[in-house]
This record gives structure tokens, sequence and C-alpha cells, in this order.
């Protein structure tokens, strides 16, 4: 008895002959074997798409992955204002990096650059520059972190502000608990990764609370797009979270007697000082 499909053989399709026409639902199922990270891969590519920029140190033009306008939902924040989006982690693209001479920085201050800060970045880092090669979907945590060090070295260089290499910091402090958020538990060296991962989130955001601190007693405001308040606050977390609980103290006193502040940040200021007591009842015993 003939098959359905007997004769394809003349078209070249021979090996579908036999092919079942409706598969059981045993052979239809899949395993699902992606890691969070790479499900997240696979999702933030719905998210982006290729801004040009035109280099101030160089003059050549590039395209950078930028995050479409509306497009992220904001679902919450960690206590130290980290953001968190639902379906890709911001953090990872707000670095714009040329790939002609190596000048990096956050986005709000790729195109603010003197003469002489150029010529610096010329000297030191396009000397010695080497491109690497992006990847051509979304940037993994790995890449976005070189790109954050890169930023962090360019703005070294140029002898940028205590409050924009804080900044830089901060949020590479962020990025690498998001990419620890993102780690396969069932990964037999999962502890080892996260150790790994969280030293490294507390050596950026060590430097990010030393350069906010610098950074208030000689910059004015609104400092990296925050106001008094709000800067006040995130050093105050940040304070806390290293034992500097005197510090911490003294600027969430501060936030919850200002005037004309945030209200928000106040409600939020006295939620850390209900923590902070915790903590410190917690070391006295």
């Amino acid at each position: 008895m003939a098959g359905l499909l007997d004769g394809l053989g003349q078209f070249g399709l021979g090996d579908l002959e036999n092919a079942s026409l409706f598969e059981s639902p045993e052979e239809n199922e899949t395993v699902d074997t992606l890691t969070p990270i790479q499900k997240q891969l696979q999702m933030e590519q719905d998210f982006l798409f290729d801004k040009t920029y035109a280099c101030p140190v160089c003059d050549s033009e590039f395209k950078v992955k930028t995050i479409k306008v509306g497009k992220a939902k904001l679902v919450g924040s960690d206590m130290d204002l980290r953001p968190k989006y639902e379906g890709i982690d911001l953090l990872k693209y707000d670095v714009v990096l040329c790939p002609n001479c190596g000048y990096a920085a956050l986005t709000r201050y790729y195109k603010i650059l003197s003469s002489f800060q150029a010529k610096r970045i010329r000297e030191v880092i396009s000397k010695a520059f080497k491109a690497q090669k992006e990847s051509s979907e979304v940037y993994s945590y790995e890449e976005a972190l070189e790109r954050y060090k890169l930023a962090l070295a360019n703005t070294i260089v140029k002898q940028g502000k205590s409050s924009e290499k804080a900044y830089i910091c901060l949020k590479a402090g962020w990025l690498l608990r998001g990419r620890n958020e993102m780690l396969d538990e069932s990964d037999p060296e999962y502890a080892k990764k996260k150790a790994e991962g969280t030293a490294e989130e507390n050596e950026f955001l060590k430097n990010a609370l030393e350069g906010f601190l610098a950074a208030r007693q000689s910059e004015g405001y609104p400092m990296c797009g925050m106001d008094e308040t709000t800067v006040d606050y995130l050093i105050a977390v940040l304070s806390m979270n290293f034992g500097q609980y005197e510090v911490a103290s003294k600027l969430i006193a501060n936030i919850l007697v200002m005037t004309g502040a945030n209200p928000r940040m106040k409600e939020k200021a006295r939620e850390l000082k209900d923590i902070l007591i915790q903590r410190i009842k917690e070391q006295r015993r």
C-alpha cells in the first residue's frame, strides 16, 4: 500500500516519504535547557535598536545598541536605587564605546568632552586601543562589564570628576549584581561564581562610596542627574552596607530635616533609619 508521501523522491525529498503526518505529544515535547541568562538574551533583542553616534575624539561614526524609548517597564528598585526592569537589564546598555579609538563613557557624559580631554584620550587610550569583535545581537554581562571598565579608564585618563568615576563604579556594581541574579543554581560552580561576583560588586561599590563622598565636598548639584537628597540617601545606603554607621546616621538625619526634600526620598530615608537601627543593635549583641 502506497504511503501518503510516496513519490516525493522525484523531487529529491525521498527522506520525507515515510514521515509521520501527526506527531505524538511525546515526540513534540522539548526540554527547556536554556539558562536564565540565555533566556534573557533571547528576550532582549526586542528592546534594542542601533543608534548612530559621532565620536568627539576621532570624529568617526558608529552604531551602538540602545534601548527603545518606552519599551522597558520599571518593576522596582533595590535599597541602593538600582533600577530593575522587566525582561532586560538596562545597565548593560549605558556605556557608549567608539570601536575606532576606544573612547568610552556613560551615555549621559559621552558628548561632554573638552579639547584637552580629547587630546589626553588620543594620546593614552587610542594609541594602545585594540578593538574587540562585538556581539551581533545583544551584550552579555561580560561584554557590558568590559565596556564599564573602559569607561572608567577613559574617565581616569581625561581627569574626569569624582562623581563621574563614582557613578561608573556604582553602575558597574549594580551590573555585577544583575549578573549574579542570573546565575544558574544547578551549576556545580554556582556558589563559587556567586561569591566571586559579590566580591567584585563590593569592590566597585566601595569605590563608588569613596568617589561620592569626595564629590559631595567639592561638586555642586545636580550630581550625575541626582539632587542633593538622592545623593545623600545613596551615600547613606552604601555607608551602612560597608559598616560606616556613623556616616550613614548623619546623612539620614540630614535628609529627614532637609526643607524642600523629595517626599519619596524622605520616606526611603525613614525606612533606611529603621534598618540602620536594627543593624547597630545586632552589632552590639
